[in-house]
């Protein structure tokens, strides 16, 4: 990362959503690649094509337990006329010396197991008397009586085809098939196919560790009781949780009391577990704001050896105050964001979110927008100049507002799925009009 944002001239600029996303996004790069055995991959992005190196299944396997046999030995039986065959042994799964069924025989067979040779099906033991002579065998019968050794006789009630009931080899994925390519986040399902493919490590892109910290004299825990005047901090939980949500690996740091050397020493704690920095509160003009007293100016150091955070307006609402920059000998990014829950909310998405999606690789850092109808029963006001984002509930291309316009408001934003885009040049928006909107879920 570079030491400081790039900075328009002039500090009473006002900048735009667009120049302030551009500014971060243009600073901050992905983190190096490291090996990680597959499991701790999960959630990271994929550097590499993974190529398959052997077939799944990789030979021959059955899909039921049952018995394995030539499709000519079964060819016409029923439960009137049933098929007599020799039973020559059984195949489990994970058998290596098979049995071999020859004409008028057949073996015993488990899911999984290797189809031995000169089978050319299975038949699923229901469809058999599982060898006791008694007739078809059903449910629990057809397993919990079949005989040990699968030796004597079994009577086979129904014909199969050639391959019934066979999973082939490679009908899976086949040898140099492409697995997964580069770029792709590991879920489960991907950890499932690297594991079956044989793969221990990956390399990957780790997932970015994100420390985030809320400021305020006046904020308390959940869970303990409030004094006068003060609040629960809301915000380093639902900006931990956000921080999860994108991807990252999120630390949080209780409440930092006003004080301009606490927090100054808080953060350098803090950076040897930080790709990323996110504080939330002092960004105003207040005569507390923590926040840009301790990082900008004297408060920030030597930008030529730990870089620097610049305080700026944007023509946004909620969300005016920002800050950006890098702190450290590392110069690790630092986003500060607005105290109040929604302001900072709507910050994150808008700002956080990008950074550490890029911070992961990803060439698609941003939520998906769409257009809907607006269904209000009157029409939303905007300031002038600023872009707005209220939230919203969107269903079946319509967009519906949840709360009022107050960045206070943590009850209204809890409902919302999305958010309402009205642009700088829009002071109202009608009902029924379409509007841009950010899906949030």
């Amino acid at each position: 990362m570079s030491a400081a944002p790039n900075r328009p001239v002039g500090p009473d600029h006002v900048w735009s959503v667009d120049e302030h996303l551009e500014d971060i996004l243009s600073t901050i790069r992905p983190l190096d690649p490291i090996e990680l055995p597959v499991l701790e991959a999960q959630g990271c992005v994929l550097m590499d094509d993974v190529v398959v190196p052997m077939s799944l299944p990789p030979f021959d396997n059955s899909s039921m337990d049952g018995y394995a046999v030539r499709v000519a030995d079964v060819a016409g039986a029923s439960e009137e006329y049933p098929a007599v065959l020799e039973v020559v042994g059984d195949v489990a799964a994970g058998a290596a010396d098979l049995v071999r069924v020859g004409p008028g025989q057949a073996a015993r067979i488990m899911t999984g197991a290797p189809v031995p040779p000169g089978a050319e099906a299975v038949v699923p033991v229901e469809q058999t008397d599982a060898g006791l002579g008694e007739g078809p065998a059903t449910g629990m019968r057809a397993r919990a009586l079949a005989p040990e050794g699968a030796e004597g006789q079994v009577r086979v009630y129904e014909a199969v085809e050639s391959g019934a009931h066979v999973r082939p080899s490679g009908s899976d994925v086949r040898a140099g098939d492409l697995a997964l390519s580069a770029g792709t986040v590991l879920g489960p399902p991907q950890i499932a196919l690297l594991a079956a493919i044989g793969r221990g490590s990956v390399r990957v892109r780790p997932r970015p560790r994100v420390v985030v910290m809320s400021t305020g004299s006046e904020l308390v825990q959940p869970g303990e009781a409030l004094g006068p005047g003060q609040i629960h901090d809301s915000n380093s939980f639902a900006l931990a949780a956000a921080a999860r949500d994108a991807g990252a690996i999120a630390y949080r740091v209780g409440a930092v009391e006003d004080d301009a050397d606490v927090l100054r020493s808080t953060i350098e704690d803090q950076l040897v577990r930080a790709d990323l920095l996110v504080t939330t509160g002092g960004v105003s003009v207040g005569a507390y704001d923590v926040v840009k007293e301790a990082l900008s100016g004297a408060g920030a150091g030597d930008e030529d050896e730990t870089g620097g955070v610049d305080f700026r307006k944007l023509a946004m609402q909620p969300g005016k105050p920002q800050g950006f920059g890098s702190v450290g000998p590392d110069h690790t990014p630092l986003l500060a964001l607005p105290g109040n829950p929604v302001s900072s909310y709507v910050s994150f998405e808008l700002f956080v979110r990008p950074a550490i999606r890029a911070l992961m690789g990803l060439e698609d850092v941003h939520r998906p927008r769409t257009r809907a109808v607006l269904k209000t029963d009157k029409p939303l006001r905007s300031p002038k100049g600023r872009r707005q984002f209220l939230r919203g509930t969107h269903t079946d291309g319509e967009v519906s507002p949840v709360g009022g316009a107050g960045s206070h408001l943590v009850a209204a934003l809890a409902h919302a799925d999305c958010l309402i885009v009205l642009p700088e040049d829009v002071d109202s928006a009608e009902p029924g009009t379409e509007v841009e909107v950010v899906l949030l879920g």
